[in-house]
């Protein structure tokens, strides 16, 4: 009897010994953000998608915008997380071509593809507007890192008014100050 219950408690004791060992060698989890798969790491996901507010300066205020300065509308577009939905303070519109664009981060990295949006006043010497699909010029933007001096391909091109807007992502709750671009089709107006 004194021998079943020694092997009982060495078992139970190699059991733990063995539980406690097989936590303290498992591999290191691989570092990224809490919360977010370390695939998703360097994404737009990642960006501060806020800027300071200033514009180029031969870009034109719109005379007449469906969203004036300080007007809110509902983002219908999800250009990264959290932003489909939200409420938008309007905080520019100008007149421009806004362009969709294909380039590789100055940076390195991934190249991006079909980036929305860059406006015409961004780009360096481009000529005349509208720029046609296929062109390529170098941005002056600075909505991303990696983007500033980076060679653009033209996806398309779109003569439109582009709203400079405030909102809170829906997501994190976090608010996003003056992001660059969104155009009047992406915007609805706020019940």
């Amino acid at each position: 009897m004194k021998s079943k219950k020694f092997l009982s408690a060495t078992i139970i004791a190699s059991g733990l010994l063995l539980a406690s060992c097989s936590n303290a060698e498992e591999e290191p989890a691989e570092e990224g953000t809490p919360g977010k798969p370390l695939e998703e790491e360097g994404s737009h996901e990642e960006m501060d998608h806020s800027s300071s507010g200033e514009v180029p300066g031969t870009l034109e205020e719109a005379e007449d915008p469906r969203y004036p300065v300080d007007s809110e509308a509902t983002i219908l577009t999800d250009h990264m997380p959290g932003m489909d939905g939200a409420i938008a303070t309007i905080t520019g519109a100008y007149d421009t071509t806004a362009y969709e664009v294909s380039y590789t981060p100055t940076t390195g990295g991934d190249p991006v593809e079909n980036h929305k949006w860059v406006v015409h006043e961004e780009l360096e010497d481009p000529g005349e507007a509208p720029l046609e699909q296929g062109d390529e010029a170098v941005m002056n933007a600075t909505h991303m890192e990696g983007m500033e001096g980076a060679t653009a391909t033209v996806d398309s091109a779109e003569q439109t008014t582009v709203y400079m807007i405030s909102y809170v992502d829906t997501e994190t709750g976090d608010p996003v100050e003056n992001h660059k671009w969104v155009t009047e089709a992406e915007l609805e107006a706020a019940e």
